[in-house]
C-alpha cells in the first residue's frame, strides 16, 4: 500500500512537491485553499495527481507526511489539525533534499538573497560546474530534483522554509543579514525570527562553510547564541577599496575588478557570492572572467529611463525598510522618494537621518500611508496616492534637472498589486508613457 502525502498549496513549490512525491512512488493529494492557476491544475491534471482548490475539505487528515507551502502560516487551521495528528509537515526544500545527492549553497538573509543566490549560480557556472538554481527565487527545487541531474544546486532560502526543515544540511550556507521583515508571521519578536534564519546551519558538520555578514548587528548578536560547528568566514563592508573588492580567503588576499553591480548593499553581496564561489572550488581568475557579464535582478535599483534629465530607478524589489535605506543611500543626488503598500511591522527610525539629508520630497503609494506620514511628515512636502500613473506624474512636477525619482517602497505590495514584479512593472509602464 502506497504511503499518503498531503500537499498544502498548488504554487511552484507544491506542484514540483506533488510531482517529485509521486515520481517516488507515494499517493499524493494536492490541497490548496485559494484557487489554483491554470497552468498548474494542467501540470497535476497530466501527472493524473488529484486536488482540491477553495477548501480543505477532502484533505486527508491522518497522513504521517506533508509539504506545506511556505506563504501558509503555523495558525492556519489545517496545519494546527494536522500538527495534532502528529504528521511531520516539511517545507518543500526539506522534502526535495531527502532525494537529491547533489552539494548544496544555500542563501538566506533579510537583503540581497536573490541577487546574491543568482551570482553565485553565475559564477560556478561560468566556472564549469554542473549546477541548478532553485528555492524561493521562484524555481522549485523538488522539480529540479525530478528532472535534472546537478552536481550542485545553488538555493534561496526563506524563514519560512527553514521553519520546516529537519535533515537540510548545505555545503555551504549564507546568512547575509537579519532586520525586521515578516515580523507577523513571528509574534513581532525580532529573535523569534532570527533564530528561524540561523536553523540554516543546525545540521551542518565541521566539513561545512558558512559565510556570514559581520557588519550586521542581529548576525553578531545571534553568533553569541548558537554554538557554530561548521568552519566560519565573516564578509563586511572593509572588503570594498574604491573601485574593487578585496576578498581574505584561507590566508590569501583575492582582488577583482569590473563589479557588476552598484550600491553599498552590492559590496556585501558580490563580497558574499565570491567567498560562496571560492568555498565551492572556483579559482580566483574563473570568478573575475565572469563577474562583469553577470547582469543584475529585475527590480532592484534598475534604472527605467531619463526624462528631462531626471532618472527614475524601480527598487520595487525594497519590501522592507532596510532594502529602502541602501537605495537611498544608493544616490549622491536629490531624491523624490516613492514608498508605501502592505507595512509589515516597519520601524522607520533607521530612515530619519538618510530621508533628512538626501530626500526632497516623499510621494506615499499606498492604500494606508499613515504610518509613512507620521514617521516623516516634520521633515519633508508629503503627496499621498494609490495610483502609481499619479505617482509618477507628481514626482516629475517635484523634479529639477539631475534628481533622481526612486521607487523603494520598504512595504509589501498587496494592497494595491499583485506583487513586487506588478508593483515594478506598473511603475515602469507608467515612466515609459511620459
Amino acid at each position: 500500500m502506497q504511503e499518503k502525502v498531503l500537499i498544502l498549496g498548488a504554487g511552484e513549490s507544491g506542484v514540483g512537491a506533488a510531482r517529485l512525491a509521486k515520481a517516488k512512488g507515494f499517493d499524493v493529494f494536492v490541497s490548496d485553499f485559494g484557487t489554483i492557476p491554470q497552468a498548474q491544475k494542467d501540470v497535476l491534471k497530466a501527472e493524473n495527481i488529484p486536488f482540491e482548490e477553495g477548501t480543505h475539505e477532502r484533505a486527508p487528515r491522518e497522513v504521517k507526511v506533508v509539504v506545506k507551502s511556505p506563504g501558509i502560516p503555523d495558525k492556519a487551521p489545517i496545519v494546527q489539525e494536522l500538527r495534532a495528528n502528529r504528521a511531520k509537515i516539511y517545507s518543500e526544500i526539506e522534502f526535495a533534499f531527502q532525494y537529491s545527492k547533489a552539494k548544496v549553497i544555500a542563501i538566506t538573509g533579510t537583503n540581497g538573497k536573490t541577487t546574491t543566490t543568482k551570482l553565485i549560480h553565475h559564477l560556478l557556472e561560468k566556472s564549469g560546474f554542473n549546477v541548478g538554481l532553485a528555492g524561493n527565487i521562484g524555481i522549485s527545487y523538488a522539480k529540479e530534483v525530478l528532472e535534472n541531474d546537478y552536481d550542485w544546486y545553488v538555493l534561496e532560502i526563506s524563514s519560512f522554509q527553514l521553519d520546516d526543515i529537519e535533515t537540510f544540511k548545505p555545503n555551504i550556507a549564507l546568512l547575509l543579514n537579519i532586520t525586521p521583515d515578516h515580523l507577523d508571521r513571528y509574534a513581532y519578536d525580532i529573535d523569534k525570527y532570527a533564530q528561524s534564519k540561523f536553523r540554516i546551519i543546525e545540521n551542518m558538520d565541521k566539513e561545512g562553510t558558512f559565510i556570514y555578514g559581520e557588519d550586521d548587528p542581529q548576525v553578531e548578536l545571534q553568533l553569541k547564541k548558537h554554538q557554530i560547528v561548521p568552519w566560519a568566514i565573516g564578509f563586511n563592508h572593509t572588503f570594498f577599496k574604491e573601485d574593487h573588492l578585496a576578498i581574505p580567503f584561507k590566508g590569501n588576499t583575492y582582488t577583482f575588478t569590473d563589479l557588476p553591480l552598484k550600491g553599498p548593499h552590492n559590496v556585501w553581496n558580490m563580497s558574499a557570492a565570491i567567498l560562496a564561489a571560492l568555498s565551492a572550488g572556483c579559482s580566483s581568475d574563473s570568478i573575475q572572467k565572469a563577474l562583469p557579464s553577470f547582469i543584475g535582478e529585475p527590480h532592484r535599483l534598475q534604472e527605467v529611463a531619463v526624462v528631462n534629465k531626471v532618472t527614475f530607478v524601480n527598487d520595487s524589489k525594497a519590501t522592507n525598510v532596510e532594502a529602502a535605506f541602501f537605495a537611498l543611500q544608493s544616490f549622491d543626488k536629490p531624491i523624490i522618494w516613492i514608498a508605501g503598500g502592505t507595512d509589515k511591522g516597519n520601524d522607520y527610525s533607521m530612515l530619519q537621518d538618510t530621508v533628512q539629508h538626501r530626500v526632497k520630497s516623499l510621494i506615499c503609494l499606498g492604500t494606508d500611508n499613515s504610518k509613512l506620514i507620521e514617521a516623516f511628515k516634520e521633515h519633508k512636502p508629503i503627496a499621498e496616492t494609490t495610483d502609481v500613473n499619479k505617482a509618477v506624474e507628481l514626482a516629475m512636477e517635484m523634479a529639477d534637472e539631475d534628481d533622481v525619482i526612486l521607487l523603494s517602497p520598504a512595504c509589501a505590495s498587496f494592497d494595491l498589486f499583485k506583487n513586487y514584479m506588478d508593483r515594478g512593472e506598473q511603475f515602469m509602464n507608467a515612466v515609459h508613457q511620459l
